[in-house]
């Protein structure tokens, strides 16, 4: 019949009430209508236009905006929509996504579904959440084998009821920038625990390399192989069933649940490539962003060689797909006993900082001997808004803590390690400086007796007379690694020759 209304106006995942817009760059407004339907979206007194394709897609683009505490609403018409969406309650101000694994994900406080979190002082930091200006779109975990359209999730702004489940990592970032930018921060949470670099990587990024492509050409295998044995699907559908009726009577009678059984399809496994970044990446490409935090590292496929590879596509391909160079700031591994974050795979991350716009959180310093989620968030989430004060805001604060440069040999068979980023001169904490080694020719590390020295710690052991290289901090959890900056900020971890 006509004159009939037969479609409604729908707004991409990020678009909600409660969020918030990136100041000073022109801010994209995508959706889904009815084809040919022309939408306008109005905000702040700016006016947009799109007239849906032949798939029904539209996307508008708001000019670059101040920034403002103000609660504005957002209104988008559809010509073939009977009622315009209203968001209510939209800032403008800085967003950061938020990104990687588990110490990522991991919340304020301890909840069900995140039975593994909890932060220092966790009580105090909830109560202490009342902060309007900072909010925080959670996606909801989702693997998928192509782009998604849609990720669930909802801007919800910091309160100490709301801040239970805000990635802890990502609100005390958010909570260093609200405080020294004075504007309202958003931050875009896409987190997946134990998930690896490649599967956040998209598809079309693999293919250039032949060493990606090769992965990914594995994954596709096991896929075929998987969709194609339809024992094997109804085998876990029937084990599924039976946990879930378990799990429920578990619960009932207040005892643990049961671990459920391990899902054979290859696209539900997080290790694998593609898989996050079409469930939970696809959908907010776009929403405008100053940049980008970063946390991931524990979990590492084989071959370990690719882990920096699949990190340098990363950050290259999400720079290509929002048109910009997104500055990208990520976490080192902090302390922990175990082969995870063995001191290898610290230098195999600290390659990302060859390239340009990148920065690194060292965290050698609070970790945890025997939990891999260590519960000091708050350094973290400083750390990282050091860097992005520094760095992207132009603001004086320190962001680095001393970083070894070169090492020279003295004559008297002596190591100098010389250091930048001494902001105020090197400081060792409690003691002598400890956690160094050096080797000789053997290349086998011995502790070596450290001495501050200006710019540089001299190091000496008797038993190597003609050292060749030194260490610092070379193991999963070096416990007398103890040498910072007068700012307070630690020594990054390094394995270095002697200058020829």
């Amino acid at each position: 019949m006509a004159g009939v209304l037969r479609a409604e106006v729908q707004l991409a995942s990020p678009f909600t009430s409660h969020a918030v817009l990136q100041r000073e760059l022109p801010v994209p407004v995508w959706g889904n209508a009815e084809p040919g339907e022309k939408v306008t979206v109005r905000f702040a007194g700016k006016t947009a236009q799109a007239v849906a394709d032949e798939k029904g897609a539209w996307r508008v683009e708001l000019p670059a905006l101040k920034a403002s505490a103000k609660a504005r609403e957002l209104v988008v018409t559809g010509s073939k929509t009977e009622n315009p969406i209203r968001l209510d309650d939209v800032l403008v101000g800085e967003v950061w996504l938020a990104s990687g694994q588990s110490n990522m994900d991991f919340t304020v406080a301890r909840t069900e579904k995140y039975y593994f979190a909890g932060v220092n002082k966790e009580a105090e930091e909830v109560a202490a959440a009342n902060h309007p200006l900072i909010r925080m779109f959670s996606g909801e975990w989702k693997k998928s084998f192509e782009p998604a359209a849609r990720v669930n999730g909802a801007w919800k702004v910091c309160t100490p009821e709301t801040v239970r489940e805000f990635s802890a990592v990502g609100y005390f970032f958010a909570r260093r920038l609200q405080a020294d930018l004075e504007v309202p921060v958003g931050i875009v949470t896409m987190t997946f625990g134990a998930s690896c670099a490649q599967a956040w990587v998209r598809r079309e990024a693999m293919t250039g390399d032949p060493r990606l492509a090769a992965e990914l050409a594995k994954f596709d295998a096991l896929v075929a192989a998987y969709r194609g044995d339809l024992a094997v699907q109804a085998k876990y559908e029937a084990a599924n069933a039976a946990w879930k009726v378990a799990a429920e009577e578990a619960k009932a009678k207040g005892l643990k649940v049961p671990r459920g059984p391990r899902n054979p399809d290859p696209v539900q496994d997080q290790h694998n490539p593609t898989v996050m970044f079409n469930g939970m990446i696809a959908p907010v490409v776009g929403y405008s962003i100053r940049g980008v935090i970063w946390y991931q590292g524990e979990s590492i496929t084989e071959p370990r060689e690719l882990f920096p590879v699949w990190n340098e596509t990363l950050i290259r391909d999400w720079r290509a797909l929002w048109g910009r160079e997104l500055p990208f700031y990520f976490v080192q591994l902090a302390a922990h006993d175990a082969k995870s974050n063995a001191p290898e795979v610290r230098a195999l991350q600290a390659q990302a900082l060859k390239l340009p716009a990148t920065g690194m959180a060292v965290t050698i310093d609070i970790g945890d001997r025997k939990n891999v989620h260590p519960k000091n968030k708050q350094d973290v989430g400083d750390r990282l808004a050091r860097l992005a004060l520094a760095k992207t805001y132009a603001r004086d604060v320190v962001a680095s803590g001393p970083v070894a440069t070169v090492v020279t040999s003295d004559k008297d068979g002596a190591l100098r390690v010389k250091f930048t980023e001494l902001n105020g001169g090197l400081v060792a904490k409690d003691n002598a400086p400890g956690a160094f080694e050096i080797a000789g020719a053997d290349g086998k590390f011995l502790g070596a007796e450290a001495v501050i020295d200006g710019d540089a710690v001299v190091l000496r052991a008797a038993s190597v007379a003609q050292p060749q290289a030194a260490r610092y901090a070379w193991s999963g959890y070096p416990e007398t690694a103890n040498l910072y900056n007068a700012a307070g900020l630690p020594a990054a971890p390094f394995k270095l020759g002697v200058a020829k």
